[in-house]
């Protein structure tokens, strides 16, 4: 493998990791309120929290959900739900502590939130007790969200690519870190549409692949390059791709949400910025995509590369190594938009 390229000044690498804050406004809210509010649940047929869906299927040696066996392809093990809350963290840190971005709650009192695909429920916990004025209703694959919880939050285990009927609309729908999850977007975002109160607001921060870099420290051929592009690969061979966050906003215009609006943001792929919060943000970045490597690979390139599991874990060694090296000025793109639907 060639040797990274020695870097350039890291105060003019820097640069490349300041926030674009250009938004996309790709239409205008109307002036027309109504309400819904009350119960219900993604699916009419509601899975509820039976021996069903609380079973887990272990596969090369990490634990998965039963319930719609094969469609996450992240593990939901406690190695991985500590990665996931540890990378909330990243985002409210990235955030400066804020657990949206878009106006949300400004204007009117929030009185129903969804936070669709929720994980280990860890932001649906901060916001609600943010909000204890608002009713919070989490939806995931995996039941692996907590029971000691505020008083306002409400767990569902079901799949958001089924119909949605709810039986009353929310206010704001949030969901993050999505991509790989959802083979249809345009059809996910319809049903965010359909199930938001007029004026309400959908936001979806979400990582994209593949790796990119400003300078020549990130060369063909290397470990970390080869993982990126096999991760992209792989997630178009099982219809569920890792860029889909580049085509939110048009698809979200496409289905009636006005106010569109997209920021760009970086996640340094370790601690190389000479800027101390781009520094830190990188750190953090290491310890959540490093530290979890196998479990984010491991689904994408058994399933869908047609590796062995010794294959990747042989391959994994370099990769680490490559994302160790502070020469290489990796990152990830972030992608946070947001849109309302019309009043």
């Amino acid at each position: 493998m060639p040797s990274p390229s020695p870097p350039r000044d890291n105060a003019e690498a820097d640069e490349a990791l300041r926030p674009d804050e250009d938004e996309v406004d790709l239409g205008s809210a109307d002036d027309d309120a109504d309400s819904a509010y009350g119960a219900g649940s993604v699916n009419s047929a509601t899975t509820s929290v039976t021996s069903s869906v609380m079973r887990y299927r272990m596969e090369n040696g990490r634990r998965y959900h039963a319930y719609k066996e094969g469609k996450y392809v992240l593990p939901n093990d406690e190695t991985e739900n500590e990665r996931l809350d540890l990378q909330h963290h990243i985002w409210t840190f990235m955030l400066d502590n804020h657990l949206h971005l878009c106006p949300a709650g400004k204007d009117k009192p929030l009185r129903r939130v969804l936070d669709a695909g929720t994980g280990t429920g860890i932001w649906a916990i901060d916001f609600a007790d943010e909000h204890p004025e608002a009713e919070v209703v989490g939806v995931d694959l995996s039941p692996i969200q907590p029971s000691y919880v505020p008083p306002n939050i409400t767990w569902f285990v079901d799949d958001l690519e089924e119909p949605w009927t709810f039986v009353n609309k929310f206010d704001f729908i949030y969901t993050r870190m999505l991509t790989g999850s959802i083979s249809d977007w345009p059809k996910f975002f319809q049903q965010c549409f359909d199930n938001l109160a007029p004026g309400g607001w959908l936001e979806v921060p979400d990582i994209t692949f593949p790796v990119m870099c400003d300078d020549d420290t990130f060369r063909d051929g290397t470990p970390l390059k080869q993982w990126s592009d096999h991760m992209l690969a792989a997630s178009y061979n099982l219809q569920r791709p890792l860029d889909s966050a580049k085509s939110y906003a048009k698809q979200m215009a496409d289905v009636g949400f006005v106010n569109v609006t997209e920021k760009k943001f970086k996640w340094p792929g370790n601690g190389w910025p000479k800027d101390r919060k781009h520094k830190e943000l990188g750190v953090w970045s290491y310890e959540n995509i490093a530290g979890g490597l196998q479990g984010l690979s491991m689904a994408l390139f058994t399933r869908g590369l047609g590796w062995s599991a010794e294959q990747l874990e042989v391959f994994l060694a370099g990769v680490r190594k490559d994302m160790k090296d502070t020469r290489i000025h990796a990152y990830y793109s972030i992608y946070i938009v947001y849109a309302q639907k019309p009043e």
